[in-house]
């Protein structure tokens, strides 16, 4: 795929990623009036949102400085008992969140924040804080966007692929510590590696790639 992307690869927006997870929350919520979401991360507190009103328990997990912004986003949506916030700094996980074992868990660009390793390490760590049938949703920044123009890793395989952007990528996307971008093979693989079994990958419109597995 080309790399000639004009439009933002961050995708903070809803996407198909998110609207895939919601649907699988209606689908658990007419079966199981509990349905648990761990969502990592979620500056904004949209996506937590989003599942609260749809009769979800949602767990926010993000920076422990963000705490107060996203408590008071709790707040004012009226949400206080449906949305909890548990601090998290990747790679290491909050330990027994409220919620856990979870229906689902949605992770966005967090992963690329490691080295392809750790990620591994990450994701199967993730899936034990799942239910047996339970659904990971990942999103990954792509190798085949705009974010690769002068990724100083770029020729390198996915074990080595850890590195920073350009100066003028870094500087328009606020990217400024080394990354691990990804193709939508690399992404099918790490979730094979962990032992989950792979439902769907993808590869957006903006070269990042998103996938969806299951627990077994």
């Amino acid at each position: 795929m080309s790399a000639n992307i004009t439009a933002n690869p961050l995708e903070t927006g809803a996407d198909d990623l998110e609207r895939f997870a919601l649907e699988e929350c209606v689908k658990r919520h007419r079966f199981d009036q509990r349905v648990s979401v761990l969502i990592i991360p979620d500056k904004r507190c949209e996506t937590a949102i989003k599942f609260a009103r749809l009769g979800a328990q949602a767990v926010v997990a993000d920076e422990p400085q963000l705490q107060q912004d996203i408590e008071g986003r709790i707040l004012a949506a009226g949400l206080r008992d449906e949305i909890s916030f548990v601090p998290c700094t990747l790679p290491e996980l909050p330990d027994d969140p409220p919620g856990e074992p979870y229906d689902i868990i949605v992770i966005r660009r967090g992963l690329c924040g490691m080295p392809y390793d750790q990620a591994r390490t990450v994701v199967r760590q993730l899936l034990l804080k799942l239910k047996i049938g339970g659904k990971l949703y990942i999103s990954v920044l792509g190798l085949h966007s705009e974010l690769s123009e002068g990724y100083a890793t770029s020729e390198l395989g996915i074990d080595q692929r850890f590195g920073e952007l350009s100066p003028a990528i870094a500087k328009k996307y606020g990217i400024h510590q080394p990354v691990c971008l990804y193709t939508e093979r690399n992404l099918f693989l790490l979730l094979l590696e962990t032992g989950a079994s792979v439902l769907r990958t993808l590869t957006t419109t903006y070269g990042n790639v998103k996938g969806i597995a299951v627990r077994v």
